[in-house]
């Protein structure tokens, strides 16, 4: 069993909870069911549910009818995963900027939470 942690900004906002919050209920109970899939195998989670795409970063990869959303998450040691970053997907490739955000929040949560 993996544990799920949400990132929390400075703020004390946590992005991914207002992300999902911000999907139609149906989209959102998958969204958190395959947080579940995740918590339950953790990097054993392959695809179509979960890819690595470098740097340390994962995507949770949730489609609901027409609509694609990913969460971004990392591991930050033993049995912890992080979640990061939430978006619905538009395009056919991941939009740069997405993964730029991710990285940001991921190199905070290493300085701010990791001693």
């Amino acid at each position: 069993m993996w544990n799920i942690d949400f990132y929390e900004t400075m703020d004390g906002e946590i992005p991914v909870a207002e992300f999902l919050d911000s999907l139609q209920a149906k989209h959102k109970a998958k969204a958190l069911r395959q947080i579940d899939l995740l918590s339950d195998f953790g990097i054993g989670l392959k695809e179509p549910y979960a890819k690595h795409i470098g740097e340390g970063l994962w995507e949770l990869r949730i489609k609901f009818a027409s609509d694609i959303s990913r969460v971004f998450y990392f591991i930050p040691g033993a049995n912890k995963i992080i979640l990061l970053h939430g978006f619905v997907k538009k395009t056919q490739k991941t939009p740069p900027a997405e993964i730029k955000t991710a990285i940001a929040r991921m190199d905070d949560y290493r300085e701010r939470c990791i001693k």
